[in-house]
């Protein structure tokens, strides 16, 4: 039996703990088959990144191009991308299948910066994310993200609004939010507002965004409707984040092993 396929666009962590690795770690757990394209090389480790490489853009689009001429794509998940030409050439590729597949669902992870505040780009992260918007399903910033891409306007139902003139779907993650013992999501589209609260755990974790992303993207890729898709992927990212490990001190890597298979997803 073929399983679906989730294209991802995203950049090496040799840590293991965010981006491609984790991308592929969440996809194949829950069922669907992860096809990588390297955005970006990157210098990290489970708490810093040090420096971002972008991949040529032909180099990207070469990598893209053997995968979508063979393969059949039933989701795509964007990370980082590196620079606004590799933005540029995704957002074409992105068109090129939605022409094929019109309901083709794309899940974009708009990463500012790293979960220790650093850069993850050279260049204007805003400028190069404003292809990807463009052309995205879903959108899944955090507050910080969410404030940023609305020119600093911290006010949560006009960050909704402002986004959804651009993304059909936004999901704005509450893991930075003030609440000592909880952590909410809100997930906005046309005529809904839904809003999730979850346990916040202690400690801080390497990857948590990639993970979500990549499940919706997967759950999505398998035939979830979006309100489940976004519904399941949290409660596999809540249960990696709950059974986490260590590598070394600071951040610890979500356990992406755990499964919603077994419970209908």
């Amino acid at each position: 039996m073929n399983r679906k396929c989730v294209l991802i666009f995203a950049g090496a962590d040799p840590s293991g703990g965010a981006g491609l690795q984790a991308d592929i770690e969440t996809i194949a757990t829950l069922g669907a088959h992860p096809l990588s394209v390297v955005t970006a090389l990157t210098v990290q480790d489970n708490d810093r990144v040090f420096s971002v490489h972008p991949v040529p853009e032909l180099l990207l689009k070469q990598q893209a191009q053997a995968l979508i001429n063979k393969i059949e794509i039933a989701a795509v998940k964007i990370g980082i991308v590196g620079n606004r030409a590799n933005a540029e050439a995704i957002a074409e590729m992105v068109k090129m299948l939605k022409a094929r597949q019109v309901d083709l669902p794309v899940v974009l992870d708009p990463v500012l910066a790293s979960g220790n505040g650093d850069a993850l780009a050279g260049e204007n992260t805003l400028d190069i994310l404003a292809p990807l918007i463009a052309v995205a399903t879903l959108i899944t910033p955090n507050l910080p993200e969410a404030s940023a891409l609305c020119g600093g306007d911290r006010r949560l139902d006009s960050q909704a609004e402002a986004l959804l003139m651009a993304c059909p779907n936004v999901l704005i993650k509450g893991g930075h939010g003030p609440e000592v013992d909880k952590v909410i999501n809100r997930w906005f589209a046309e005529g809904i507002s839904r809003t999730w609260t979850w346990p916040r755990l202690p400690g801080t974790f390497h990857g948590t965004g990639c993970t979500l992303a990549s499940a919706i993207a997967a759950l999505l890729a398998n035939g979830q409707s979006m309100a489940d898709a976004i519904d399941l992927a949290q409660s596999y990212t809540q249960e990696a984040l709950e059974s986490s490990y260590s590598i070394a001190d600071g951040q610890r890597i979500p356990n992406r092993s755990v499964s919603l298979l077994e419970d209908g997803a």
